[in-house]
């Protein structure tokens, strides 16, 4: 079983160093590329108050803090639910110099040696495409993800958009179903569908669905320094 954990954070400000603080933390889980439903969504009293830039950025307010639990308090939830999983997130030095920063002040051991790994999704995307930009946003729309709803950002919207953007940049996937327990024997194990049981309807695109089809082709080739395996 392959158990992977999308995770974002929200801060006071820019510096772990200079004493900013984690305020949220929002993690989605997949398992087998699939969205399992098992999120961890957290909000942190950080025990001083946001910068003005960084509260345009999330919206949340020094108030609202006030009477959250303090990292302390639930540094044993999120070590056991990111135990032995691979993270994924954007951008991944920023998200794993706080979390380190928190662990050190509790005199802990640093977050790489709980889990399995780390996933970039920025240099990923910068492999892709190269020269454009890469942030959440540019690749929800490059890839067609549906941000319309994010206004501000959010742990757990962006770690959301995020399982969706790293399925799109590993091609895996269009789509990310709740797994369901019909799909699972008993043991955990994934039980094989026939897909010859199932008729399928076949739909031709349309002019306009074609020509879009072409562009991103054109756009994959591009990237890729005309080294793809369709135009060979």
């Amino acid at each position: 079983m392959s158990r992977q954990i999308v995770l974002d954070t929200e801060t006071t400000g820019l510096s772990a160093a200079a004493g900013d603080r984690i305020i949220e933390i929002g993690c989605v889980e997949l398992v087998n590329r699939k969205l399992t439903g098992n999120n961890l969504h957290l909000y942190l009293n950080p025990e001083r108050d946001s910068h003005e830039d960084a509260l345009k950025v999330h919206g949340i307010s020094n108030e609202f803090l006030r009477d959250k639990p303090r990292f302390a308090e639930v540094v044993d939830t999120v070590l056991d639910y990111l135990r032995g999983a691979e993270l994924i997130i954007h951008n991944a030095d920023f998200d794993l110099g706080f979390l380190n920063k928190e662990l050190e002040l509790l005199g802990r051991e640093p977050l790489e040696q709980h889990i399995a790994g780390v996933i970039d999704t920025l240099r990923l995307a910068k492999q892709q495409f190269p020269g454009k930009r890469n942030s959440l946003d540019a690749l929800c729309d490059r890839l067609g993800v549906d941000n319309s709803h994010r206004t501000l950002h959010g742990a757990l919207l962006d770690a959301e958009l995020l399982a969706e953007v790293y399925i799109g940049l590993t091609r895996g996937q269009d789509a990310l179903p709740i797994e369901g327990e019909e799909e699972l024997a008993a043991d955990g194990a994934r039980v094989s569908i026939d897909l010859r049981q199932f008729e399928l309807p076949v739909i031709e695109p349309n002019e306009a669905e074609r020509l879009a089809h072409q562009a991103v082709l054109a756009e994959l080739d591009k990237a890729s320094g005309g080294r793809t395996l369709w135009v060979r």
